[in-house]
């Protein structure tokens, strides 16, 4: 029961003062360790741990994540979001961070029921904490033109074997270097150890964050060094992957599941993280819709902010009838004119970087006709909720 109103509440045995609230029949609120409520403008989260209860500010420190929807870790309330963790009657961070703290409130038991006195509510604070290092500003470092090249490709690094895509890309990072004077790197994501996304943008905008907030929470996470080199290091990405069954590979999605941190700061904060960058790609396949896959990539690395050469990509596949992936490696080692190929492909994408580095960057962002106009979270959080 939510009461308001300018007057005192009288129950069985005692006076209360207005900023007393009934939450509920205890015998009910104690058949579930966590759950939410909504006092009025307030969130909270009521907790019942070894026969107590506590009750808390529904809303997490960290992005405004629903304390309420979390699940209880000991005597810790875990925000279901990022996972961090509050005290479930001091509202105190978890060992080691007690000065991340959300409000805790005052309460008793009467006539069966449990009260909060909203008055109460103890501090908010919130440590001061390092930012991470890829959330630096986007600052390019003076020097040549960088240009770092992902092969997608799904190997046992213990069984390695030919990826027509990754030499394909070898011999375009080979090119770009000893021809084009460039700085050149090759990320394997076979080689990375990285988590699926958790699809924190399906349960609210806001909690999707940059940079990825499993990057933030797991320092094992490998993603890093993709985010690192896209975001930060390299002018050019040159982006090389097989076709499987008419896609890119598992390992290519899984990257852009990840790299979707970086889009969608475009949408909630206007925050362009891709600027004055080129992108190319290197498909292979023993079956065919080069054009699909092409599609997919151009079209997700322009949503991020990279501009794309004349001719972007460059394909070779084996069709549909031709099994006889034996001979595939061979061809493609000895053709003249895949070679070639990726040669040029670099050439095209380190000069529209130059171009890109010497003319500049729209910096402002039209939402008319994008895929999303900007989300103001904040005033969305302030203007409904207590926080």
């Amino acid at each position: 029961m939510d009461v308001q109103g300018p007057f005192r509440l009288h129950t069985s045995n005692f006076e209360l003062p207005m900023s007393w609230h009934d939450l509920g029949a205890v015998n009910e609120l104690a058949t579930t360790p966590l759950r939410k409520v909504l006092v009025g403008r307030t969130r909270l989260a009521i907790t019942h741990h070894a026969g107590e209860f506590g009750v808390l500010s529904g809303v997490c420190n960290h992005v405004g994540g629903p304390l309420g929807d979390g699940r209880l870790d000991g005597e810790y309330v875990v925000c279901p979001w990022h996972h961090w963790k509050y005290h479930c009657r001091t509202g105190l961070g978890e060992p080691g961070f007690e000065a991340d703290a959300v409000p805790s409130y005052t309460t008793r038991i009467d006539g069966g029921h449990l009260w909060v006195d909203l008055a109460s509510a103890t501090p908010r604070s919130k440590a001061p904490h390092a930012p991470h290092p890829l959330a630096r500003p986007v600052v390019r470092a003076d020097g040549p033109i960088r240009v770092a090249g992902i092969s997608t490709t799904g190997l046992d690094p213990a069984w390695p074997r030919v990826s027509t895509s990754e030499f394909l890309l070898e011999h375009a990072l080979a090119h770009a270097q000893s021809a084009l004077g460039v700085e050149s790197s090759l990320l394997r994501l076979s080689e990375l150890k990285f988590r699926h996304c958790e699809g924190y943008y399906s349960t609210s905008a806001r909690a999707c964050t940059w940079p990825c907030s499993i990057t933030q929470m797991d320092p094992s996470d490998q993603m890093d060094q993709v985010y690192e080199a896209v975001v930060h290091w390299a002018d050019v990405v040159l982006v090389a992957t097989p076709i499987r069954w008419g896609a890119p590979s598992s390992l290519y999605f899984r990257m852009a599941e990840r790299m979707n941190c970086i889009q969608n700061q475009i949408t909630l904060r206007d925050k362009v993280l891709i600027q004055r960058k080129a992108a190319g790609f290197i498909i292979t396949g023993g079956q065919d819709n080069v054009q699909g896959v092409a599609g997919q990539m151009m079209t997700f690395f322009g949503e991020l902010g990279f501009h794309l050469p004349q001719f972007p990509f460059i394909a070779h596949s084996r069709g549909w009838t031709a099994e006889d992936m034996e001979r595939n490696v061979t061809q493609v080692r000895e053709s003249r004119d895949l070679r070639r190929g990726a040669e040029e492909l670099a050439e095209r994408a380190v000069t529209l970087a130059a171009t890109l580095l010497e003319h500049g960057d729209a910096d402002h962002v039209c939402r008319g006709g994008r895929k999303a106009q900007r989300l103001d979270t904040e005033s969305l959080r302030s203007s409904k909720f207590e926080v």
